[in-house]
């Protein structure tokens, strides 16, 4: 056969044929390989810019702008999705808060005097200016048992004459030995009355 025959011929009309597919676009006769003829002119006129695959500028601005205002509703989804949940966190918080304080008070229901735990809790004045201008008392419950054992305390809120104007419950739950909570018991009495905050009743069960 032909291209078995002279491999380097076969090679070179198969190079013809690609070339002549590829000059079309430069409008070079694909002629014998020995044509003399003259080279193309350069054209002056300016490109057809419908046959350009790329993007306008201002295309590409208004697909920047666009990508920059999802950008920032995306970030502001995000804070608004941040702000929700530290708010049901704090929610959480409140609840459980809640409910210690009241089974702190359902322990204390029945007992006599002031309970069997008051060496093991002390209390300290918070400064009104870190808490809104309330009266409030950070209660240190620590466990020196040798146990878990769970605390219930009673603080009373008196006048300069002794009378018990208001009282609040706080408590800790299975502490194991060694261990301590501070919870905060508030007074929701006006800033303006003075009162005295005294540790009523504490009780470990």
């Amino acid at each position: 056969m032909l291209l078995r025959d002279h491999p380097r011929r076969g090679h070179r009309a198969v190079a013809a044929a690609l070339g002549c597919a590829l000059s079309a676009v430069t409008l070079i006769g694909c002629g014998d390989s020995q044509d003399t003829g003259p080279s193309p002119t350069p054209t002056t006129s300016s490109p057809d810019a419908a046959s350009f695959s790329g993007v306008p500028p201002s295309a590409l601005a208004s697909q920047a702008a666009s990508a920059i205002a999802s950008a920032y509703a995306s970030a502001s989804v995000a804070a608004s999705s941040a702000r929700a949940r530290a708010s049901e966190f704090e929610a959480s918080v409140d609840a459980e808060v809640a409910r210690a304080n009241a089974a702190a008070e359902k322990a204390l229901e029945n007992v006599e005097g002031r309970g069997n735990a008051v060496a093991e809790v002390g209390m300290k004045g918070l400064p009104r200016d870190e808490t809104s201008g309330l009266l409030a008392v950070l209660v240190t419950i620590t466990n020196k048992t040798d146990s878990r054992a769970s605390y219930a305390v009673q603080i009373d809120f008196e006048d300069s004459s002794g009378k018990v104007v208001e009282t609040r419950f706080v408590g800790a739950e299975n502490l194991d030995p060694g261990d301590k909570e501070q919870p905060i018991a508030f007074s929701r009495q006006p800033a303006d009355v003075q009162l005295t905050p005294r540790l009523a009743k504490a009780q470990r069960y």
